[in-house]
């Protein structure tokens, strides 16, 4: 049965560039479509938050270039700030039509935001490797 489901996701760019930040994104968003199977038509909605250090461009911008997403509602905010947390940090959080279960989502933290999630990280090796 169709369900609708949150995949969550994170990455680090070395620095506030449009370069880095639009590598690091696609990087991100193309782990999430390919381990998760998704077709961009059962994308419900997409939230990103960035650090307050990232203010060169919107991730949602990056998205809306990829091939079907222009027409998926994007929503681009700032992460809050708490004191000693990770830096130059993207956030996602995806909303999907699936038939998968919950345990069967891939959820990606790459870079710099494995940290974030180490329980996840340790699940998502155990997926690849089955």
């Amino acid at each position: 049965m169709w369900k609708v489901r949150a995949i969550r996701g994170a990455t680090t760019t070395p620095e506030n560039k449009a370069d880095s930040i639009t590598l690091v994104v696609n990087e991100l968003l193309d782990a999430l479509e390919q381990h998760n199977q998704l077709e961009t038509g059962d994308i419900i909605s997409v939230i990103f938050t960035v650090t307050k250090d990232i203010d060169v461009l919107y991730p949602a911008s990056i998205a809306r270039e990829r091939p079907n997403w222009s027409n998926i509602p994007l929503l681009d905010v700032q992460q809050m700030y708490v004191d000693g947390s990770l830096e130059y940090c993207i956030r996602i959080l995806l909303y999907v039509n699936t038939l998968k279960t919950q345990d069967e989502i891939y959820h990606a933290y790459l870079r710099g935001a494995q940290s974030l999630r180490p329980d996840w990280n340790l699940s998502q090796m155990e997926l690849q490797r089955g």
